[in-house]
């Protein structure tokens, strides 16, 4: 290995949820390495506020969805490298819409970011972690992936698919060291739900047992945690950060 330091990899770190937890991370040891697909300037700016925060970081661009990417990525920039500690799985993307006027490839679209996107970035950690004999995964699901979400069909569904990967893949890989497991946030606060009406605002709180929407550093705290030292003996657990939203 050229370079020994304990790295975290995360996956959509440019903005909000991904931005957060690329920067948490920093704070606790890891070098980052984050990727973006289109926003090169807003992923340096993360990488750089982590290294002028004492950190190391580095940003990569990489499409989930194009998977022989993600293993020339994993090949070039990973394997032998670095020591792969994390994986954070949080790269996806929204094609929302009612499902009888949903076009096969908006649903397809989702589903081979948010789900097929974290599978491969899995499997190609999961080779590198098992010969380590450790290591860390953190799956970003989310509450419509448990409850379900008009209008959501395709994402709720690569959602609930995460979930059960969560599930299987810490079974297969609990013998060699690694954990694996998820996080599901509800709503959080972020450029898109700051844009709703106030009235829509109300209808979502209305659901929300805490009465108001989470933050992205919410999000960061409960994967720093499963990454942490501290959860060693938790895997196959989907941690709900939610507000009480779906308990």
């Amino acid at each position: 290995m050229t370079d020994l330091a304990l790295t975290a990899l995360v996956t959509g770190g440019s903005r909000g949820i991904g931005k957060c937890i690329a920067q948490a991370l920093g704070t606790r040891g890891y070098q980052v390495y984050l990727t973006y697909v289109s926003k090169p300037t807003e992923a340096e700016a993360v990488a750089d506020s982590i290294n002028a925060a004492g950190g190391k970081a580095r940003a990569f661009k990489l499409n989930v969805g194009d998977a022989a990417s993600v293993s020339a990525f994993f090949q070039d920039e990973i394997k032998d490298k670095v020591h792969l500690g994390l994986l954070v799985n949080n790269a996806g993307i929204t094609k929302d819409g009612f499902m009888i006027r949903m076009k096969d490839e908006d649903f397809d679209a989702v589903v081979d970011i948010n789900l097929k996107g974290a599978f491969r970035c899995l499997r190609e950690a999961a080779k590198i972690m098992s010969r380590q004999r450790s290591g860390r995964i953190v799956n970003i699901a989310s509450v419509v992936g448990q409850m379900g979400n008009a209008g959501q069909v395709n994402y709720s569904a690569a959602k609930a698919g995460l979930i059960g990967m969560t599930k299987s893949a810490a079974k297969e890989l609990a013998g060699r060291g690694i954990t694996v497991n998820a996080v599901a946030p509800g709503f959080i606060e972020t450029d898109m739900t700051s844009a709703l009406s106030e009235e829509v605002r109300e209808q979502y709180l209305e659901h929300i047992p805490l009465k108001r929407f989470g933050t992205a550093e919410d999000v960061a705290e409960a994967v720093a945690f499963l990454a942490s030292d501290k959860a060693g003996y938790i895997t196959g657990q989907i941690l709900a950060v939610n507000g009480g939203m779906y308990c």
